[in-house]
């Protein structure tokens, strides 16, 4: 541990001597009119700005499973993803959950039980070495409970060792604990369906088995007697008897409106929230209800995947991946607003075209959101995706608004109305205790976290300092100096870490979070002198790395040993620069170091190479690589260096 927690690692780790202050600025400019170049060229002629979402292989397993499940599997995909997984193996046999990282033991099973489906030889060498590993480390009996449902559909697992899920939750008033409104709107979309699917029981032939890695052991998870985990395996108990005997009225019932909530919450490109898991489970429960494959609703569902896969050529063959999710208005207005920082008119037709493609994505019809909030008008929310009219989030709204707030559009008169509609609903999303989440409004019920079926990813959505940040700049530039903006800042100054860091929900970790808030909070008017700015600097300048970048490895949402610790990023060292040129440190030794990094390992076309993912879906389990990251934000941070240096 204490080699692996040294100072970066990166290509470009050697110790970098201090760049003076002009060929500092001299290499910035080079290096931002590279990035600007390159990302320019990276416009789609609709407008928008969309990279590559990587995440790791449990998407494509679990579209290979789904796929054998409906029985629609083909060959050709099948070699296609199974060469995909293949290549993402690590040296010990194990799949990580990002780059770098140390094997995942439910990734693993599931890649292993994907490529004896698409049969690769149990005994072939990397078959072994994976299941060597997964048997040391416990074997199926210690997966995450969704790698059991998927196993449990196929026979590989028994559905009475799985926790309850009754389909009754969907029926519970908003004001009754456990409600569907308690979940975080990406949980209840997975699972409302997935009592379906636990009720169902289905299990259908999966062509093979993966009984070798049992190791027949039972998993023993002791409880504490009076604790709320004994609490909730006693109600799992009751709910499995509820199982065998339910109410058959009341049952019926709760089927059919679980159908119709799924139903209601298809977009218009046939996914479920624009996101992989409650897209693949909505499918699996309309169609063990009933609805055929030729059924409108699930003949959609499934040609709308292939909007997100990816096909490449290799040498060993055609590889085909699965995006988790595609994020074109968040690349779209990112990268709007690091051209402007970079230089570029505000009447450039980039960003014209990037105006137009987002007036036509404003949301105008009330979602889930509306629950907590009843009485806010729709209109003025942004999604994430092409088509999400039911999850408008709140952190791509702010940055909708920063950057429509930056160009000279031609009809500047639908630019002011569409930011008045956005702040008013920013406004209005702001949590009771001033901070604002992704997606709902007081989403901070912690009964659902202790359910025995939430082992795997953040099931709530409360306030974090990295969208409040967000919010809060982006009331602060656009002059909403009131209440809900000095209620804002209170809960980012009261939420800062000891060390004097934020911590960071979206994006990889402390870096990110403190990237964020130090410029929301300078823009709001707080003194440059504040102590907590003071210390967010302090501990930006004590983490940077030999090389002069910044990183942090994902294993700090793990292990506090880890913050603030990892290879060299470009994408986090642009969110270090933000923060400390934010701070007026445009001429200091920490600041040009940074910059030289950017400026040396930049490529010849523009861009940065960046395999480190650095990007959070769920902290400690699910992470991204968002591939435009790597030039937005270097340019980003590159032409504020250059235009507060003037």
């Amino acid at each position: 541990m204490t080699e692996q927690l040294q100072k970066s690692t990166s290509p470009a780790a050697t110790a970098a001597q201090i760049p003076t202050q002009g060929s500092a600025r001299a290499d910035a400019r080079t290096a931002a009119l590279a990035a600007r170049d390159h990302l320019l060229s990276l416009q789609s002629p609709e407008g928008w700005w969309k990279g590559e979402l990587a995440t790791n292989v449990t998407m494509d397993v679990e579209d290979l499973l789904l796929r054998q499940f409906l029985g629609i599997r083909t060959a050709s995909e099948t070699a296609q993803a199974a060469r995909w997984i293949r290549s993402q193996q690590r040296e010990d046999g194990t799949w990580a959950t990002f780059h770098g990282g140390p094997g995942d033991l439910s990734t693993t099973v599931e890649a292993y039980t994907a490529l004896k489906l698409a049969g690769d030889d149990a005994d072939s060498a990397h078959m072994r070495e994976a299941r060597e590993w997964i048997l040391a480390h416990g074997g199926i009996e210690e997966t995450r409970v969704f790698t059991r449902i998927w196993l449990a559909m196929f026979g590989e697992w028994s559905w009475d060792d799985l926790p309850a899920m009754p389909p009754e939750v969907v029926l519970l008033p908003t004001w009754c604990p456990l409600n569907v409104s308690d979940w975080a709107s990406w949980a209840r979309q997975t699972v409302v369906p997935l009592t379906v699917v636990c009720t169902l029981r289905p299990q259908r032939d999966l062509g093979t088995d993966v009984r070798e890695l049992r190791t027949g052991r039972p998993a023993v998870r002791p409880i504490r007697e009076w604790s709320w985990a004994y609490g909730f395996h006693t109600l799992d108990r009751v709910l499995h008897r509820y199982h065998r005997r339910p109410v058959r009225s009341l049952r019926k019932h709760a089927m059919l409106r679980a159908a119709e909530w799924i139903v209601a919450r298809q977009e218009a490109d046939g996914s479920w929230g624009g996101i992989q898991p409650p897209w693949v489970y909505s499918i699996l429960a309309l169609h063990l209800l009933g609805y055929s494959l030729d059924h409108p609703v699930i003949a959609h569902g499934l040609a709308g995947l292939e909007r997100f896969l990816i096909r490449e050529q290799t040498d060993g063959g055609t590889v085909r991946r699965l995006e988790a999710c595609q994020s074109p208005v968040w690349d779209t207005v990112l990268g709007m607003q690091a051209l402007r920082d970079a230089g570029v008119p505000a009447d450039h037709p980039a960003l014209r075209r990037a105006t137009d493609f987002l007036l036509t994505e404003e949301i105008r019809v009330k979602g889930d959101w509306s629950v907590k909030r009843p009485s806010l008008p729709a209109g003025g929310g942004w999604a994430f995706e092409f088509d999400n009219d039911g999850y408008p989030d709140i952190d791509d709204t702010a940055e909708v608004l920063l950057a429509l707030n930056r160009v000279e559009h031609t009809d500047p008169a639908a630019v002011r109305r569409a930011i008045e509609r956005g702040l008013r609903w920013l406004r209005g999303m702001c949590s009771s205790d001033g901070g604002w989440a992704a997606f709902d409004a007081d989403n901070t019920r912690q009964l659902v976290t202790k359910l025995p079926f939430c082992d795997f990813g953040a099931v709530i959505d409360p306030p974090s300092a990295d969208v409040t940040a967000h919010v809060v700049e982006a009331l602060a530039v656009l002059g909403e100096d009131d209440a809900v903006l000095r209620g804002g800042v209170k809960w980012l100054l009261a939420n800062q870490e000891r060390d004097g860091s934020w911590f960071g929900r979206w994006g990889a970790n402390h870096v990110y979070g403190t990237g964020a808030v130090v410029p929301a909070l300078v823009a709001s008017g707080v003194d440059r002198q504040h102590r907590a700015l003071r210390d967010a600097v302090r501990w930006l300048e004590n983490h940077q790395n030999d090389d002069g970048g910044w990183g942090e490895d994902l294993r700090s949402y793990d292990d506090p040993q880890w913050i603030g610790r990892g290879n060299s990023t470009a994408s986090q060292t642009g969110w270090a620069l933000m923060a400390l040129l934010a701070m007026g440190k445009h001429d200091t030794d920490a600041v040009r170091r940074g910059v030289g990094y950017l400026a040396r390992s930049q490529r010849a076309d523009g861009g940065w190479d960046e395999p480190e993912f650095t990007g959070t879906g769920f902290p400690g389990d699910f992470y991204i690589n968002y591939h435009l990251y790597r030039v937005i934000f270097p340019l980003t941070a590159l032409g504020r260096y250059l235009r507060d240096g003037e």
